[in-house]
């Protein structure tokens, strides 16, 4: 009986041990092969040097993409806007046209009351500084109410 409850508790015990001591089983494949403990402390240096660097390379890299894509969606808002206040000085019913701009391309959405003003919502759309192409998904709306 002693022997079945000392088992009990070592197995789940060793488990456990093997589970705690996986990660310092785990080696990083982009270590490079040379780092050796036994090493002289200069080459050590340089290696933690060059990881630091790569390091820095990605942290700048990362930096850049989200300054690219911040400036990416100012212009887009700005486009947005620009559309937006030349469909109101056209006279065409802006608040109904729904603009969104992404990478430059403008999709206009919404209700209009004739195929000549979806037409004309695109053209201006088109006509707007920094739009590289307009995806016009206007409605023509049925103007005829249901009397009865």
């Amino acid at each position: 009986m002693d022997t079945k409850y000392s088992f009990k508790l070592i197995v789940p015990a060793i488990l456990f041990g093997m589970v705690l001591s996986v990660p310092a089983f785990a080696q990083d494949s982009s270590a490079p092969a040379t780092s050796n403990p036994n090493a002289p402390a200069g080459q050590q240096m340089r290696e933690a040097g060059h990881e630091m660097e790569n390091a820095g390379s990605d942290t700048v890299a990362a930096g850049t993409d989200t300054y690219h894509a911040t400036k990416r969606a100012v212009k887009d808002t700005t486009i947005t806007a620009e559309v937006k206040a030349a469909l109101e000085k056209d006279k065409l019913p802006a608040s109904e046209i729904h603009v969104r701009t992404k990478a430059g391309v403008v999709t206009l959405k919404g209700n209009v009351p004739s195929p000549d003003m979806a037409a004309q919502a695109a053209q201006v759309a088109q006509q707007t500084n920094g739009v590289k192409s307009v995806n016009n998904r206007l409605m023509v709306a049925n103007s005829a109410g249901s009397s009865n």
